[in-house]
């Protein structure tokens, strides 16, 4: 029964590596994928490695030559509709947590190098900003976007 409850939970995290792939058209190094599950919230974001450089979806079209590359479509509703698929997916994931009595990550952090084919997966159980007086999920994420660019 383990078996089946991890097959599940990694085909939600590939569906979410997937519909962010179709986002930026196959055209990235590496994929960053945030999920937050906390005081009963979800929350997910999404950024890239283009390049060379980390960068933060809306702003795709700054990381090319754009005398040489096609256009990334950063359109609002297209940004909105990834978004939605993460938090159906986070949706689901807990669902399947409840389903199998599995504790649900308050957070997964989701890397997947585009070039190895290769996704690492960082989950906490703990509060990660609920007890935190001025942060939420999207701080934790921008914070997350600047380790991972002065990383690079």
């Amino acid at each position: 029964m383990s078996k089946i409850f991890e097959d599940k939970f990694s085909e939600l995290q590939a569906d979410m590596v997937s519909i962010c792939l179709e986002y930026v058209e196959n055209r990235a190094e590496k994929i960053f994928i945030y999920c937050s599950f906390e005081a009963k919230v979800i929350s997910s974001d999404f950024f890239y490695c283009i390049n060379g450089e980390i960068i933060m979806r809306h702003k795709l079209n700054n990381a090319i030559d754009n005398t040489q590359e096609l256009q990334y479509d950063t359109s609002v509703e297209r940004q909105r509709g990834v978004l939605s698929v993460l938090n159906n997916n986070i949706k689901e994931m807990i669902d399947l947590c409840e389903e199998y009595n599995r504790e649900m990550p308050s957070e997964i952090k989701l890397i997947y190098n585009v070039v190895n084919n290769s996704l690492k997966a960082d989950y906490k159980y703990g509060i990660v900003y609920s007890n935190h007086p001025d942060k939420v999920a999207n701080n934790i994420s921008m914070e997350w976007f600047e380790e991972m660019k002065s990383d690079l």
